[in-house]
């Protein structure tokens, strides 16, 4: 029974320890490495805005053109 108790507990234990070793490895970036991370994160938004906006401006005359096409059709 014990046996059980102790397999049970060593999954928790062993992924704290895993998770430490983890925390300890990792190091803060420094300056440089900050403004490299933001300028990347910055230049992907603007990126995906980008491809949002073009997609909504081709999306609403092709929408449009298929609604009154379907209207004509229905009336």
């Amino acid at each position: 029974m014990s046996e059980r108790i102790r397999e049970i507990v060593d999954v928790p234990v062993s992924f704290v320890q895993e998770g430490v070793h983890f925390l300890n490895r990792c190091t803060k970036p420094d300056r440089k490495e900050f403004i490299q991370i933001c300028r990347a994160v910055g230049t992907g938004f603007v990126v995906m805005g980008f491809i949002g906006y073009l997609v909504k401006l081709v999306h609403i005359p092709i929408n449009n053109i298929v609604r009154t096409v379907v209207l004509e059709n229905v009336y």
